[in-house]
Protein backbone atom coordinates (compact mmCIF):
# COMPACT_ATOMS: atom_id res chain seq x y z
CA UNK A 1 0.00 0.00 0.00
CA UNK A 2 1.59 3.71 -0.92
CA UNK A 3 1.80 6.15 2.09
CA UNK A 4 -0.34 8.93 0.98
CA UNK A 5 0.86 10.84 3.95
CA UNK A 6 3.36 12.75 2.58
CA UNK A 7 1.65 13.54 -0.12
CA UNK A 8 -1.64 14.96 1.83
CA UNK A 9 1.28 17.27 4.12
CA UNK A 10 2.92 18.51 0.87
CA UNK A 11 -0.88 19.61 -0.29
CA UNK A 12 -1.79 20.97 3.13
CA UNK A 13 1.75 22.44 3.98
CA UNK A 14 1.22 24.14 -0.15
CA UNK A 15 -2.58 25.71 0.64
CA UNK A 16 -0.99 27.37 3.84
CA UNK A 17 1.26 28.85 1.19
CA UNK A 18 -1.28 30.25 -0.59
CA UNK A 19 -4.00 32.91 -0.40
CA UNK A 20 -7.22 33.33 -2.35
CA UNK A 21 -7.57 37.13 -3.85
CA UNK A 22 -10.69 38.38 -5.50
CA UNK A 23 -11.85 42.04 -7.02
CA UNK A 24 -11.08 43.86 -9.90
CA UNK A 25 -8.56 46.11 -8.59
CA UNK A 26 -7.04 43.76 -6.16
CA UNK A 27 -6.36 41.10 -8.85
CA UNK A 28 -4.92 43.76 -11.30
CA UNK A 29 -2.36 44.63 -8.66
CA UNK A 30 -1.46 41.53 -8.16
CA UNK A 31 -1.15 40.78 -11.64
CA UNK A 32 1.23 43.97 -12.08
CA UNK A 33 3.26 43.66 -8.78
CA UNK A 34 3.70 40.16 -8.72
CA UNK A 35 2.87 37.72 -11.36
CA UNK A 36 5.42 35.30 -10.93
CA UNK A 37 3.34 34.88 -8.25
CA UNK A 38 -0.02 33.80 -9.83
CA UNK A 39 -0.66 30.45 -9.19
CA UNK A 40 -4.25 30.35 -11.17
CA UNK A 41 -7.05 32.60 -12.02
CA UNK A 42 -10.94 32.12 -12.69
CA UNK A 43 -12.55 35.02 -14.79
CA UNK A 44 -16.67 35.03 -15.49
CA UNK A 45 -18.10 35.53 -18.88
CA UNK A 46 -18.79 39.27 -17.99
CA UNK A 47 -15.17 39.92 -16.72
CA UNK A 48 -12.93 38.07 -18.90
CA UNK A 49 -12.68 40.53 -21.82
CA UNK A 50 -11.72 43.00 -19.41
CA UNK A 51 -8.55 40.73 -18.52
CA UNK A 52 -7.86 39.43 -21.92
CA UNK A 53 -4.03 40.96 -21.54
CA UNK A 54 -3.46 39.19 -17.85
CA UNK A 55 -5.04 35.83 -19.66
CA UNK A 56 -2.60 36.10 -22.50
CA UNK A 57 0.14 36.68 -20.35
CA UNK A 58 -1.45 33.60 -18.12
CA UNK A 59 -0.58 31.57 -21.14
CA UNK A 60 2.49 32.15 -22.59
CA UNK A 61 3.97 31.02 -18.94
CA UNK A 62 1.29 27.96 -18.72
CA UNK A 63 -0.68 29.17 -15.54
CA UNK A 64 -3.91 27.64 -15.73
CA UNK A 65 -7.07 30.25 -15.96
CA UNK A 66 -10.76 29.24 -16.50
CA UNK A 67 -14.04 30.57 -17.23
CA UNK A 68 -16.54 30.18 -14.78
CA UNK A 69 -19.97 31.18 -13.94
CA UNK A 70 -20.94 33.66 -10.83
CA UNK A 71 -21.86 30.10 -8.67
CA UNK A 72 -18.88 28.84 -9.18
CA UNK A 73 -16.56 31.83 -8.32
CA UNK A 74 -18.53 32.08 -5.29
CA UNK A 75 -18.09 28.60 -4.02
CA UNK A 76 -14.17 29.13 -4.94
CA UNK A 77 -13.96 32.63 -3.00
CA UNK A 78 -16.37 32.00 -0.47
CA UNK A 79 -18.02 35.42 -1.31
CA UNK A 80 -20.70 36.93 -3.60
CA UNK A 81 -18.38 40.24 -3.68
CA UNK A 82 -15.98 38.27 -6.14
CA UNK A 83 -16.26 41.48 -8.90
CA UNK A 84 -15.80 38.58 -11.27
CA UNK A 85 -12.47 37.30 -11.16
CA UNK A 86 -10.14 35.79 -8.74
CA UNK A 87 -7.06 34.69 -8.19
CA UNK A 88 -4.74 32.27 -6.29
CA UNK A 89 -0.94 33.54 -5.53
CA UNK A 90 1.70 32.40 -3.50
CA UNK A 91 2.01 34.75 -0.39
CA UNK A 92 4.25 37.10 0.12
CA UNK A 93 7.49 36.45 2.86
CA UNK A 94 6.35 37.50 6.49
CA UNK A 95 9.47 39.81 8.04
CA UNK A 96 10.58 39.83 11.28
CA UNK A 97 11.15 43.11 12.65
CA UNK A 98 15.12 42.51 12.29
CA UNK A 99 14.54 42.49 8.84
CA UNK A 100 12.41 45.11 8.05
CA UNK A 101 14.54 47.56 10.00
CA UNK A 102 17.87 45.98 8.74
CA UNK A 103 15.93 47.11 5.09
CA UNK A 104 15.22 50.30 5.88
CA UNK A 105 18.24 51.52 7.84
CA UNK A 106 19.57 54.16 5.35
CA UNK A 107 15.74 55.14 4.95
CA UNK A 108 14.97 59.28 5.99
CA UNK A 109 11.58 58.96 6.54
CA UNK A 110 9.46 55.91 7.38
CA UNK A 111 6.32 55.20 8.29
CA UNK A 112 4.65 51.74 9.76
CA UNK A 113 1.47 50.74 11.10
CA UNK A 114 1.20 48.22 14.45
CA UNK A 115 -2.30 47.23 14.68
CA UNK A 116 -3.03 45.55 18.35
CA UNK A 117 -5.48 43.09 18.27
CA UNK A 118 -7.43 44.88 15.05
CA UNK A 119 -8.85 41.70 13.05
CA UNK A 120 -12.16 42.88 10.77
CA UNK A 121 -11.16 42.23 7.46
CA UNK A 122 -12.94 45.18 6.34
CA UNK A 123 -11.07 47.44 8.91
CA UNK A 124 -7.87 45.88 7.33
CA UNK A 125 -8.44 46.22 4.41
CA UNK A 126 -9.58 50.17 4.50
CA UNK A 127 -6.55 51.07 6.64
CA UNK A 128 -4.21 48.56 4.04
CA UNK A 129 -5.90 51.12 0.91
CA UNK A 130 -4.87 54.40 3.06
CA UNK A 131 -1.37 52.61 3.95
CA UNK A 132 -0.63 52.53 0.39
CA UNK A 133 -2.17 55.52 -0.36
CA UNK A 134 0.16 57.80 1.91
CA UNK A 135 3.50 55.71 1.90
CA UNK A 136 3.49 53.33 4.12
CA UNK A 137 5.55 50.30 3.93
CA UNK A 138 5.04 48.07 6.47
CA UNK A 139 2.32 47.11 8.88
CA UNK A 140 2.75 44.92 12.03
CA UNK A 141 0.47 42.32 13.35
CA UNK A 142 0.63 39.60 15.85
CA UNK A 143 -0.68 37.53 13.38
CA UNK A 144 0.49 39.35 9.94
CA UNK A 145 -1.73 36.25 7.56
CA UNK A 146 -4.69 37.95 8.65
CA UNK A 147 -3.87 40.23 5.51
CA UNK A 148 -3.69 37.84 2.97
CA UNK A 149 -7.76 37.29 3.85
CA UNK A 150 -9.78 37.82 0.60
CA UNK A 151 -12.08 40.25 1.74
CA UNK A 152 -9.20 42.46 3.18
CA UNK A 153 -7.31 42.56 -0.03
CA UNK A 154 -10.68 43.16 -1.71
CA UNK A 155 -11.07 46.22 0.22
CA UNK A 156 -7.70 47.28 0.22
CA UNK A 157 -8.07 47.63 -3.54
CA UNK A 158 -4.58 46.95 -4.39
CA UNK A 159 -3.07 48.24 -1.31
CA UNK A 160 -1.93 44.95 -0.08
CA UNK A 161 -0.01 44.51 -2.63
CA UNK A 162 2.52 47.47 -1.94
CA UNK A 163 3.20 46.42 1.62
CA UNK A 164 5.51 44.14 3.94
CA UNK A 165 3.53 42.30 6.29
CA UNK A 166 5.79 42.35 9.91
CA UNK A 167 5.41 39.01 12.37
CA UNK A 168 5.18 40.31 15.85
CA UNK A 169 3.98 37.42 18.54
CA UNK A 170 5.25 40.04 21.65
CA UNK A 171 3.50 43.17 20.05
CA UNK A 172 5.17 45.35 23.09
CA UNK A 173 8.90 44.20 22.23
CA UNK A 174 8.56 44.49 18.41
CA UNK A 175 7.65 48.19 19.31
CA UNK A 176 10.12 48.42 21.86
CA UNK A 177 12.76 47.16 19.02
CA UNK A 178 11.33 49.72 16.90
CA UNK A 179 12.06 52.39 19.04
CA UNK A 180 15.92 51.72 19.81
CA UNK A 181 16.25 51.73 16.05
CA UNK A 182 15.28 55.49 16.04
CA UNK A 183 11.38 55.45 15.52
CA UNK A 184 8.58 57.22 17.51
CA UNK A 185 5.71 55.66 18.78
CA UNK A 186 2.50 57.87 18.07
CA UNK A 187 -0.42 55.75 19.74
CA UNK A 188 -4.29 57.17 19.74
CA UNK A 189 -7.16 57.71 21.81
CA UNK A 190 -10.39 59.54 21.76
CA UNK A 191 -9.59 61.05 25.51
CA UNK A 192 -6.34 61.50 25.73
CA UNK A 193 -3.46 63.43 24.00
CA UNK A 194 -2.16 66.20 21.76
CA UNK A 195 -4.24 67.92 18.88
CA UNK A 196 -3.48 65.79 15.70
CA UNK A 197 -3.59 68.78 13.96
CA UNK A 198 -1.05 70.69 16.25
CA UNK A 199 1.59 67.97 16.72
CA UNK A 200 4.90 67.49 14.82
CA UNK A 201 5.12 64.01 13.46
CA UNK A 202 9.10 62.78 13.44
CA UNK A 203 10.08 61.47 9.90
CA UNK A 204 10.57 57.88 11.44
CA UNK A 205 6.91 56.65 13.02
CA UNK A 206 5.29 53.61 13.86
CA UNK A 207 1.28 53.74 14.50
CA UNK A 208 0.06 52.30 16.79
CA UNK A 209 -4.00 51.49 16.50
CA UNK A 210 -5.94 49.27 19.05
CA UNK A 211 -9.64 47.47 18.77
CA UNK A 212 -12.75 49.11 17.94
CA UNK A 213 -13.64 49.41 21.72
CA UNK A 214 -11.09 49.59 23.81
CA UNK A 215 -8.57 51.17 21.97
CA UNK A 216 -4.78 49.74 22.70
CA UNK A 217 -3.82 48.01 25.96
CA UNK A 218 -2.25 50.19 28.74
CA UNK A 219 1.00 48.33 28.38
CA UNK A 220 1.28 49.80 24.44
CA UNK A 221 -0.43 52.96 25.68
CA UNK A 222 2.11 53.44 28.01
CA UNK A 223 4.68 53.00 25.91
CA UNK A 224 3.62 55.84 23.81
CA UNK A 225 6.55 59.14 22.82
CA UNK A 226 3.61 61.16 20.97
CA UNK A 227 0.01 60.59 22.33
CA UNK A 228 -2.59 62.59 19.75
CA UNK A 229 -6.39 62.36 19.34
CA UNK A 230 -8.25 63.39 16.57
CA UNK A 231 -10.43 66.46 18.20
CA UNK A 232 -14.00 66.89 16.66
CA UNK A 233 -17.49 68.20 17.71
CA UNK A 234 -17.78 65.35 20.19
CA UNK A 235 -21.19 64.01 19.22
CA UNK A 236 -19.80 60.94 18.66
CA UNK A 237 -17.25 59.49 21.10
CA UNK A 238 -14.91 58.60 18.67
CA UNK A 239 -13.96 57.80 14.50
CA UNK A 240 -14.18 54.15 12.76
CA UNK A 241 -10.25 53.37 13.04
CA UNK A 242 -9.65 52.80 9.36
CA UNK A 243 -11.13 56.42 9.21
CA UNK A 244 -8.44 57.69 11.74
CA UNK A 245 -6.16 55.96 10.42
CA UNK A 246 -6.70 57.81 6.88
CA UNK A 247 -6.35 61.13 8.71
CA UNK A 248 -3.15 60.31 10.60
CA UNK A 249 -1.00 58.99 7.84
CA UNK A 250 -2.94 62.03 5.93
CA UNK A 251 -1.42 64.52 8.31
CA UNK A 252 1.78 62.23 8.55
CA UNK A 253 2.36 62.46 4.81
CA UNK A 254 1.07 66.19 4.69
CA UNK A 255 3.53 67.28 6.84
CA UNK A 256 6.88 65.55 4.64
CA UNK A 257 5.21 66.52 1.29
CA UNK A 258 7.72 69.26 0.12
CA UNK A 259 5.96 69.51 -3.48
CA UNK A 260 3.40 71.71 -2.69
Amino acid sequence: MVNKRPLAHQLREQRHQEAIIYGENACRAAFFNRFDDVIKAFFTAETAPRFSDAMRALASERKAYKVVDDDELERITGSQHHGGVSITVRKPPILSVQDYLKGMADVERDCVLALENIGNPHNLGAMMRSAAHFGVKGIILPEPDMLFSGSAARVAEGGAEVLYPIAAIDFAQALSVFRKAGYALVTTSSHRGTDLYHTKLPNKVVIVFGEEQSGVSKKVAAMGDIPVKIVGTGVVESLNVSVATALILGEWWRQRDTSR
